[in-house]
């Protein structure tokens, strides 16, 4: 180790001395001073879901030193291809290629990832390439404080995977982005001249991340109001996935000491969760609830039978929509409300009365609502469900 680090500390004296010889670009340790070759630094970060991933590099430009135009002399000639002799260092003929200019390239990510299928520990991680005509390697090394890949060795390397290059428009600039962002993954990608290198970064079991971050942030001061709780119940709902965590969220909103809140949203957001558990007795009795309650209003009654309907309990939705029709008699939205969950019962003619009732009193001047109704009583008549 006493050996290797003599010959990062001669190698780097001669890259410092190299340096100095460049007066109007001079840097030093410790130094705030322009970048050096005029390659400045720059940064990308993305978030997926919970997970920051970040990539910090040095961005040199097509344009050369001289002010010639080197397009079409990058890829194979100004980076070629495969493994280099750089000259010094102590990555002999085995140096890959920086992937930017100046100290490494830095690659991080706040937790496990997994990197072109590949898994990949939280981290800093100095990254290299060996390009290729058809394709190329990424190396994530454990060193991500060398300069450049003079000091490369490849007993530090965390991570290698195979990625495909691609045509891409012209880009000046050295350029670091993320050009596809799911909820779950996103494509990085190099991008210089007319070449793109993209890989992908993906966060396996996503859910559990955020359920873990939730649990905890339910412990601070967010946990003292309910609307927090129900959030993360609402979470839950959304992903369908930990639903036993969810009811017992969903119940804090609702009942724990201080700071629960009976009152329409919990309730119905607790019955709903319910359901999720397969839990339809007591979630009818939730909704019946959260529908005598002074906050339930006709639309949010209505909208928690159409959510019951995308969950697909169809009975729950119709019970929700009568509950509806006891409270408030005879008003055009409580009417579509019964027409869609007879609808969904197969019930057709029922559905179609329930609509022609509607129509009769939709507000004066409702044109869209009143052409949705209409059409969709012409479906009724002709024997198809409402959409």
């Amino acid at each position: 180790m006493l050996s290797r680090n003599l010959s990062r500390g001669l190698g780097l004296a001669l890259v410092l001395i190299a340096i100095v010889a460049i007066p109007a670009a001079a840097q030093f340790p410790g130094l705030t001073l322009p970048a050096n070759g005029g390659n400045q630094k720059a940064s990308v970060s993305q978030w997926i879901g919970p997970v920051e991933v970040s990539i910090t590099y040095n961005s040199p430009d097509v344009t050369g030193p001289n002010g010639e135009d080197r397009t079409g002399a990058i890829w194979g000639q100004l980076v070629p291809y495969g493994m280099q002799a750089l000259g010094f260092g102590t990555c002999g003929d085995q140096c890959p290629w920086r992937a930017g200019s100046n100290e490494n390239t830095v690659f991080r990510v706040s937790h496990d990832v997994m990197v072109q299928g590949q898994p990949l520990a939280a981290g800093s991680y100095g990254l290299h390439m060996i390009p290729g005509e058809e394709e190329w390697t990424l190396i994530l090394s454990n060193d991500d404080t060398a300069w450049g890949s003079f000091f490369y060795d490849a007993s530090e390397d965390a991570l290698r995977v195979t990625v495909e290059p691609r045509e891409h428009d012209y880009t000046h600039w050295l350029n670091y982005t993320f050009v596809d962002r799911q909820p779950d993954q996103a494509v990085a990608a190099l991008q210089w001249e007319n070449l793109e290198i993209p890989w992908t970064v993906e966060v396996p079991a996503i859910d559990e991340l955020y359920v873990a971050a939730l649990e905890s942030e339910l412990e601070t001061q967010a946990g003292f109001n309910h609307m927090a709780w129900l959030a993360a119940a609402n979470y839950t709902l959304q992903s369908g996935e930990h639903l036993d965590k969810g009811l017992e969220w969903a119940t804090a909103a609702v009942e724990a000491p201080f700071i629960g809140q009976a009152d329409f949203t919990t309730l119905s957001t607790l019955a709903r969760v319910q359901v999720a558990n397969d839990m339809d007795g007591e979630a009818m009795a939730t909704l019946e609830r959260a529908v005598a309650t002074d906050t339930a209003t006709i639309v949010a009654i209505h909208g928690l039978g159409r959510g019951l309907l995308g969950q697909g309990e169809i009975d729950l939705a119709l019970h929700v929509f009568q509950l509806n029709a006891e409270r408030h008699p005879d008003t055009w939205p409580v009417n579509v409300g019964l027409a869609r969950g007879y609808s969904a019962k197969g019930d057709l003619g029922a559905a179609a009365n329930y609509l022609r009732k509607a129509l009769v009193n939709v507000p004066e001047g409702d044109t869209v609502n009143q052409a949705n109704l209409e059409s969709q009583l012409e479906r009724l008549e002709s024997g198809q469900p409402m959409t």
